[in-house]
């Protein structure tokens, strides 16, 4: 018979906050656990597996909706990957914008900060780029 894990040790396994894997159960990237007759879930290796996926795939910044359909086919090995394919061309492309929203904001910063070598807060560039008066980089 396979050992099943409590809720807890499945959070210590991997690295995973207790209501982080109780959020993935509510929304449907985890299946509901099964329970014991007191009501305890446990976890079995494919819950194991299917957590590491999902805490991979969000580490590489891929949205919970990403990752649901990224598992989706991974639950259908028969399917064409086209679709995964797709889904990591968006993200790269997604990536790539952050970064260059990222450099501009770099390149913005570098400047206001050499320009404020000293004087009155009230006179300072940084806090004025700040506040929004130079800074023009969106979110």
């Amino acid at each position: 018979m396979i050992k099943r894990l409590a809720i807890g040790d499945l959070a210590r396994q991997t690295g995973t906050k207790v209501n982080t894997i109780r959020f993935y159960e509510e929304i449907g990237l985890l299946p509901r656990a099964m329970r014991t007759a007191s009501g305890r879930r446990t976890y079995g290796t494919a819950d194991v597996r299917r957590l590491a996926f999902i805490r991979h795939g969000r580490g590489l910044g891929f949205s919970v909706e990403e990752v649901r359909s990224l598992l989706a086919l991974a639950d259908e090995p028969e399917r064409d990957c086209a679709e995964a394919a797709a889904i990591a061309r968006r993200h790269l492309r997604d990536i790539a914008m952050r970064i260059a929203q990222l450099e501009t904001l770099r390149d913005a910063l570098a400047e206001v900060a050499v320009s404020c070598e000293g004087g009155r807060a009230a006179d300072c560039r940084v806090i004025e780029a700040i506040a929004g008066a130079e800074l023009s980089v969106e979110a």
